[in-house]
């Protein structure tokens, strides 16, 4: 999207109306979307009856293409104006959410997903593009960090409230109350949101959107980059694809997989400050592998428990082991997230032709794209060898995994393995790893080469 340029002026924390009901507005539309996210894979099997590999299937071509979809609904909105396109975003996005909780079948959750990710497509980049037009030069760096910082209070609380509403109401009800989120920030919109002006007139044509994605991908090293760092996220992505099937098939239906998820964002948001500062001395590629070491190793983690395991003891209260080493996995991704975050973009860049810089910026997180594409569809072939759902069991399979699950003897045959999923995302991590390696070694011989030139 078009940005103006704003002159400098003193650092301050004081912004227009226009950036704070922005915020506001985003607070919202993450916590509906995070919300019915991370119940989104067990939504599909349980309430509309997909297989485990249907439903990775769905899920993956949902979660990535609502990070494809803004390079066009982001020209379009420069077109239709700021507040059109978010009263048309918010509304397609209560319709949605709605869609999913009233009509949960297979003809109509499809069509859900899609409307759903047409309207958030269009959140993000306006919600941004206020940021921009609302802050100047001086003042960007603090802008952003607050609308970040709002964007993870509305992931938090999305991921909080849906699990009482699933434990309380059923998970069909989840995305009811994402759509009352939604709602809501329609109303904020037609009531409060009214855009900056802008001077600027110059928007992008959906066919030079194509042809600059086409230029970025036509170029080896940065394509590259980005492929090796999706399998970071892949790994991340299996919070929301694998983790809430995972443990509430061998943990049970009171596991709070909203709850674990939290922990990744609670852990960025402690830590991210200190080791931003720690890697500031580090060369960037360096504190990506150090992400990139880091990430197999949460999945191990998360590998290393069994339903035969004696629970944990933690201030009294009994922890299953499942629980306990999801909760230190997860710890695990947010500390390599941390690494990785604040010296991607940067070294990305390093990777674009001089004078490109801003328009390969603009596609570096294809990364989480080719992420959740790939990590969401794997999942799904995974769970369904090796933790599979509990209705495709036979009755005498599903009668022992209920009294295993009471604490009478071990679960069935059919999830000897469950672990085995996990060993299969540290092998894409441990994959990813290689591959920075090698690129790291491939393109310092080709710098060097250029250089004696």
């Amino acid at each position: 999207m078009s940005t103006p340029a704003v002159e400098s002026s003193a650092a301050t924390w004081t912004f227009p109306r226009a950036f704070w009901v922005a915020n506001v507005i985003e607070l919202f539309e993450r916590a509906a979307y995070y919300g019915t996210f991370i119940a989104l894979s067990i939504f599909l099997t349980e309430r509309v009856g997909f297989t485990d590999v249907e439903a990775g299937w769905i899920g993956g071509i949902f979660s990535s293409g609502i990070y494809l979809l803004p390079f066009a609904t982001g020209a379009a909105a420069d077109r239709m104006g700021f507040r059109t396109a978010l009263l048309l975003a918010f509304a397609l996005l209560a319709c949605g959410y709605a869609g999913l909780a009233l009509l949960p079948s297979k003809l109509f959750v499809p069509f859900s997903l899609v409307v759903i990710a047409l309207g958030g497509s269009f959140v993000k980049p306006i919600i941004t593009g206020t940021v921009a037009r609302t802050s100047d030069l001086a003042n960007r760096a603090r802008a952003f960090s607050i609308f970040y910082m709002l964007v993870n209070i509305g992931s938090f609380s999305g991921k909080t409230v849906a699990k009482p509403v699933r434990a309380e109401l059923g998970v069909g009800m989840v995305p009811l109350y994402s759509a009352g989120a939604a709602l809501i920030a329609l109303v904020l919109v037609a009531l409060l949101y009214r855009p900056p002006e802008t001077t600027e007139k110059k928007v992008q044509r959906l066919a030079d959107t194509l042809r600059d994605m086409l230029t970025v991908l036509s170029n080896g090293r940065f394509l590259a980059l980005v492929l090796i760092t999706s399998g970071f996220w892949a790994i991340q992505g299996q919070l929301y694809a694998s983790m809430p099937k995972y443990v509430i098939r061998l943990v049970g239906e009171a596991a709070s997989p909203e709850w674990y998820a939290n922990v990744n964002p609670l852990v960025v948001v402690c830590l991210v400050v200190p080791i931003t500062q720690l890697v500031k001395r580090f060369a960037p590629v360096t504190s990506i592998t150090v992400a990139l070491t880091l990430i197999p190793c949460s999945a191990l983690v998360m590998a290393f428990a069994s339903t035969g395991q004696a629970n944990f003891m933690l201030f009294g209260q009994a922890l299953h082991p499942i629980t306990v080493m999801m909760l230190l996995g997860i710890a695990l991704q947010g500390l390599a997230e941390c690494f990785l975050s604040p010296r991607y973009l940067e070294f990305a860049s390093r990777q674009a032709p001089k004078g490109q810089e801003g328009l390969y910026m603009g596609y570096s997180n294809l990364n989480t794209f080719f992420a959740w594409l790939f990590g969401f569809i794997i999942s799904g072939y995974l769970l369904q060898a090796f933790c599979p759902d509990p209705k495709t069991l036979s009755a005498a399979a599903q009668a022992q995994r209920l009294a295993s699950l009471a604490g009478n003897g071990p679960m069935p045959a059919e999830y000897a393995h469950a672990h085995y999923l996990w060993f299969a995302f540290s092998a894409v991590g441990v994959t990813a790893l290689i591959a920075l390696l090698v690129f790291r070694a491939v393109t310092r011989r080709q710098d060097e080469a250029a250089a004696a030139q």
